[in-house]
């Protein structure tokens, strides 16, 4: 990240020497309980130096194409834009996923905090929003999202968690026709329809795992609505 006139690592209690070797390699470190991912991203944006955000994940990483990209756009001062778009490619299990849902997966993560950012309550899939046009760059963020096929099962089960939680509160009832159809819909769409099927035996596990994300997230969603616990807390 030299390309960033400052760095700033927002850590919510690892342990593992992130925050020291961060700091050591000119990064200002700040500390905040995990309250959710949206609000770490919107206090990050809010305690920054300069107006322009990228905002990145600890398992991402920018390629040297989208470094170029963004370079071009800042010395053109960001002209015409209020945010950026790219794309991130994700590497799973020994090849980098380059169809289906997982590809070109764009998100809005460079922007101007004056005119937006990590809006809304919806912690989990949060979305940055701006006011005004969005443009698209050239380049991939390369994402390194699991270190093994447990560590993300147990991930997707806890976003699917998440994620039901979020739309009981805001009143979403369960649908037994999407419970039964949702999850084969997601698995056909992206291994089939988006060409899932090119990325070799980890386009199909990455293709399997969604599904089952889309089922996960159904049932716990139905079980909410019939006052049943969907996970170890007691309240």
């Amino acid at each position: 990240m030299s390309f960033c006139d400052e760095v700033v690592v927002v850590d919510s209690g690892s342990t593992d020497g992130t925050a020291a070797m961060a700091e050591q390699l000119g990064a200002r470190v700040l500390v905040r309980p995990f309250d959710g991912y949206r609000s770490q991203k919107a206090f990050a944006a809010a305690q920054a130096s300069h107006d322009w955000i990228l905002t990145l994940d600890a398992d991402e990483r920018v390629s040297d194409r989208l470094r170029v990209s963004i370079q071009d756009a800042q010395a053109g001062g960001f002209s015409g834009a209020a945010g950026y778009r790219f794309a991130r490619l994700s590497w799973y299990f020994g090849r980098f996923l380059r169809h289906g849902n997982a590809y070109p997966d764009r998100g809005l993560r460079l922007f101007d905090r004056r005119r937006g950012g990590w809006r809304g309550d919806r912690e989990i899939h949060e979305a940055a929003s701006v006011d005004g046009p969005i443009l698209l760059l050239e380049g991939d963020v390369i994402h390194y999202p699991y270190r093994s096929l447990e560590q993300q099962l147990a991930k997707t089960q806890t976003y699917a968690r998440m994620m039901a939680e979020h739309e009981h509160a805001r009143g979403k009832r369960p649908s037994l026709f999407k419970l039964v159809l949702s999850p084969a819909w997601r698995f056909w769409r992206g291994y089939v329809f988006r060409l899932g099927f090119l990325d070799g035996w980890q386009g199909l596990v990455y293709a399997y795992v969604r599904a089952n994300y889309v089922r996960q997230k159904s049932i716990m969603l139905l079980m909410l609505r019939h006052g049943q616990p969907v996970s170890g807390k007691r309240g």
